[in-house]
Order: structure tokens, then C-alpha cells, then sequence
């Protein structure tokens, strides 16, 4: 059994990471909240602007909509990856990067991958080819920056580099619960006419000029929510995951300070025996 210095000590190591990883649950758990709101406003935005695509794509010449919906052989692919920059998080990364291996074992084409996280560009750069990282969005993140390397990707996929597009990154349901995601992003699928029943309407500018502007705001769009969506899943997970290393770390203080209990009365009741012993003994004498 360890002496009571030792036993000390690793007790007040443990107080010290519980105080750690109470203060990162509580900043995570501060974070999440703006991060949810986010992610809540822009979906329903993010909805809108697919049905109105819809409803105006339906309504047009599939000649006028081709650019970002042609279906050609795949020949290339990329994946846009994203995950967070920091670790701590559970199984929050290594999840993503699970799904990006298992995607790249299913595919036989060519494919370079799009990193948007620390963490993923660590685990992809020595082996793989990576195309562009974009880690450094997370400093001061907003549309205008996720909209410059998705607005990249759409001119090589245009100009024929690559004939698909995902993202896979982790969906955010509830603060307990995030859903790795895999989307494709390009070519977009536009959602064929089922009623023969077609609605007039009238476009100014033409539906043309309409679906060029919608289709490349939508697509930047999907691209942002993805990363939105990842954001407030990251700062969910690893609030559970300091939570649950909280909660770990109070159990085994307890059970420290029960061995150190027992191994201070034992060696309180050791003294005594001595002294016991101490005092028969001169007695004797």
C-alpha cells in the first residue's frame, strides 16, 4: 500500500484536474449556447432557400440549371472534412476521421481532401493528398470566410477538377448527441416534377439569372451550416466529456480518501501497539 505522502499527494493532484475540467465544462457550456443559436437561426434559412430552389428549378429548363447539377463520371472526388482544432472534446474527431477512412475505403476513384480543423489536417497530411486547409477559420469565424474556399471548390468543379463533392462532419442534435454526417455537396440534386399540375409563374429577372444566383448562395450556405453545425457539436461534446471526466475524477478522490483513511487508522493503530508494547515492557523490567 502507498504511504499517506503518496496518497496525499495524488489527491490534491485529482482536486486539481476536477477544478480544470469543471471551469472547461462550464466555458464549453457558455460557448454551446451561442453556438445553438446559431445553428438554429440559419437553419430554417438554409431550408427556405432549398424549396425556393425547388420550386423555381422545377419550373425551368434543365439546360438553364446544368452547371452545378450535371451528373458526369466520377473521376475525382474531394471531401471537405471538417473537425475542431482542439482536443478534449471525447470521441468528437476521431469519429469524423473514422467516417472520412471508411468513405475513402468504399471509393475507387481519385480524391483529395479539404481539411477545416486541426485535428483532421494531423491525421490526413502524411498519408493522403490534401487539397487546401482551412484550420484557421476557426479564429474569427464567419460566412465571408467559408464562402472563399467554397467558392474555390465550385470553380474547380466547374472547370471539371473534380466531378464530386461531400462533406462529412458531425451534426449537432442535442448538446448529449452529435451525428457524424455525410452530404453530398456537389453536383446538387435537383428534386424532379411529380405533379403534372405546373405552377404559373412569372420571373423577373428570368429563372435562368434566379437559379445562377440562388444555386451558388445555396451551396455556400450548406457548406457554412455544415461547419456551424460542427461548432456547437464540438463545444456539446466536450462539455459531456469534462463533465463525465469531473464526475470520474470526484469518484476516485473518494475512493483515494477512503485508502488514505484506512491507512492512516492503521498506522495510528500500529503507534498505539507500539506504545503498548513500549510500556509492557518496562513494566516487566
Amino acid at each position: 500500500m502507498a504511504n499517506l505522502k503518496e496518497i496525499r499527494g495524488r489527491i490534491t493532484s485529482i482536486s486539481s484536474t476536477m477544478q480544470i475540467t469543471s471551469a472547461m465544462k462550464m466555458v464549453a457550456a457558455a460557448k454551446l449556447k451561442k453556438a445553438q443559436d446559431a445553428i438554429v437561426m440559419l437553419r430554417p434559412y438554409s431550408e427556405k432557400l432549398t424549396e425556393l430552389i425547388e420550386n423555381v428549378s422545377a419550373n425551368a429548363d434543365p439546360e438553364q440549371v446544368a452547371t452545378y447539377t450535371v451528373q458526369r463520371e466520377v473521376k475525382n472526388v474531394l471531401y471537405i472534412v471538417i473537425t475542431s482544432n482542439r482536443g478534449l472534446a471525447g470521441a468528437f474527431n476521431s469519429s469524423v476521421v473514422k467516417e472520412l477512412n471508411l468513405q475513402l475505403k468504399k471509393t475507387t476513384q481519385s480524391y483529395e481532401i479539404l481539411t477545416v480543423g486541426k485535428k483532421v489536417y494531423d491525421a490526413v497530411w502524411k498519408n493522403k493528398k490534401v487539397y487546401d486547409n482551412q484550420s484557421a477559420i476557426f479564429d474569427h469565424l464567419s460566412f465571408d470566410k467559408v464562402s472563399r474556399f467554397t467558392a474555390q471548390v465550385m470553380k474547380d468543379y466547374t472547370e471539371g477538377k473534380f466531378d464530386q463533392v461531400f462533406v462529412i462532419y458531425n451534426k449537432f442534435i442535442n448538446a448529449a448527441t452529435q451525428q457524424v454526417i455525410t452530404e453530398q455537396v456537389l453536383p446538387i440534386a435537383m428534386p424532379e416534377v411529380t405533379s403534372t399540375a405546373a405552377v404559373d409563374y412569372i420571373f423577373e429577372p428570368s429563372a435562368k439569372e434566379i437559379l445562377e444566383n440562388l444555386i451558388p448562395k445555396s451551396i455556400k450556405t450548406q457548406v457554412y451550416k455544415a461547419v456551424l453545425d460542427s461548432v456547437a457539436a464540438e463545444h456539446g461534446a466536450r462539455m459531456t466529456a469534462m463533465h463525465k471526466a469531473t464526475d470520474n475524477a470526484g469518484a476516485l478522490k473518494n475512493d483515494l480518501v477512503i485508502t488514505y483513511n484506512k491507512a492512516r487508522q492503521a498506522a495510528i493503530t500500529n503507534e498505539i501497539l507500539e506504545i503498548v508494547s513500549g510500556a509492557e515492557a518496562l513494566k516487566g523490567n
